[in-house]
């Protein structure tokens, strides 16, 4: 099968939308099927993998870590008809996301939709969280949703959102992303360790983006007690973005800067030999759809602390893998205590862990995807796009 994913951002960026296309694009060209990626253009990045075409795009401050995507391509225009696409999919539903639209329009090839985001809990970078926002935003998702032969729903809880905010009750498929399973078997964090000087720490780790929407300064305040009460605990926090500066500040006024080790953004192939070189997941993010990282964690073997929602109760169940608590600082310290306070917990959930996330081996969500593209095949062939309520 002959793919054409379209997305707005890609390596060299670093989110968990770039890794979901990077793993499924893996996962499929494994099963012997072709995937061409269509992605904004990056400065000073050669990329190293065949059949990326990128589309112009400027840097727009104060976000240079997410150029913004300028649509429009001689180049792509001509090179489209020549790859016999059996599907498009596309990532986003704006900028080149419109372009996917309306090139599976012209070459009547079915439109299939990730949807990744909760689009209108991101209406803060446009115009200050505006009601009016969010409500122009639905509109326009929904709008793209009708351009739609069929939608991914990244969990339960995006399919459930789906029904319940734009009415989307057929024509979607739930295909969380893979996991490369091999890769954290045969990972290992004693170099991390030895490197960092963890060696005699018990370390808590976080992975996002830095920015308001993942909730870090909730997750600061919990950790907090923890690591003023216990000397020989620490916590890794991987990823970076706006915020960084901000939650330093925040980590100062809590008097635990010493106890945080905020490592910026991590290669995508090192993140398995962080993860095993800690004890503990914790997590605080409310606008997950997935709980990728989470999953991750959990291949690694790690026993999870977070907030319960969405996506991460998709991936973790409470008092099984991990607990699960209300979004506040107060109950997840709590939780994060009662966890490293007994030993044996903390084993039973990481066995447990390792158990679910064989669930979510590449494979097995690869060819979720195809069927998905196939469904989508067939309404296309008769003429159904996704009806919005």
């Amino acid at each position: 099968m002959h793919t054409a994913f379209f997305t707005n951002s890609y390596q060299p960026v670093m989110s968990g939308v770039v890794r979901s296309i990077s793993t499924f694009r893996s996962a499929l060209t494994q099963m012997g099927h072709n995937v061409f990626i269509f992605a904004q253009h990056a400065d000073d990045h050669e990329d190293t993998e065949p059949f990326i075409f990128r589309y112009p795009s400027i840097e727009v401050p104060p976000y240079q870590d997410y150029p913004l995507s300028i649509p429009l391509s001689p180049f792509v225009d001509r090179l489209l008809p020549s790859l016999k696409l059996d599907v498009i999919h596309s990532h986003h539903p704006f900028l080149i996301g419109g372009v996917a639209a309306d090139k599976a329009r012209r070459l009547q090839v079915p439109l299939v939709f990730t949807f990744h985001t909760r689009y209108r809990d991101y209406s803060h970078y446009i115009a200050l969280n505006q009601p009016f926002v969010k409500d122009q935003i639905d509109r326009w998702v929904k709008d793209y949703l009708r351009r739609c032969h069929h939608i991914i729903a990244p969990s339960e809880s995006m399919r459930s959102l789906l029904a319940e905010e734009y009415g989307v009750l057929d024509q979607v498929s739930v295909v969380p992303t893979g996991i490369d399973l091999a890769l954290y078997e045969q990972a290992s964090g004693e170099a991390v360790r030895q490197r960092l000087g963890w060696q005699d720490k018990i370390v808590l780790i976080s992975i996002g983006r830095l920015a308001k929407e993942k909730n870090w300064a909730l997750l600061l305040d919990a950790a907090a007690p923890i690591l003023q009460n216990h000397e020989n605990t620490l916590l890794a926090v991987l990823g970076d973005g706006a915020e960084r500066s901000e939650l330093e500040k925040r980590a100062a006024a809590l008097h635990i800067a010493e106890s945080v080790a905020f490592l910026g953004s991590i290669p995508m192939t090192d993140i398995p030999a962080y993860l095993k070189a800690a004890d503990l997941f914790c997590f605080a993010s409310t606008t997950e759809t997935q709980g990728l990282v989470t999953m991750e964690a959990m291949a690694a073997g790690l026993p999870v602390v977070a907030v319960d929602a969405t996506g991460t109760r998709d991936a973790v169940e409470h008092d099984r893998e991990g607990l699960l608590t209300p979004n506040d600082s107060k109950a997840l310290s709590r939780a994060l205590e009662e966890m490293l306070a007994d030993e044996t917990v903390r084993a039973k959930f990481s066995r447990q862990a390792l158990i679910k996330a064989q669930s979510f081996e590449i494979r097995k969500q690869g060819e979720k995807l195809i069927a998905a593209y196939k469904q989508a095949q067939e309404a296309a062939r008769a003429g159904h796009f996704v009806t919005v309520e």
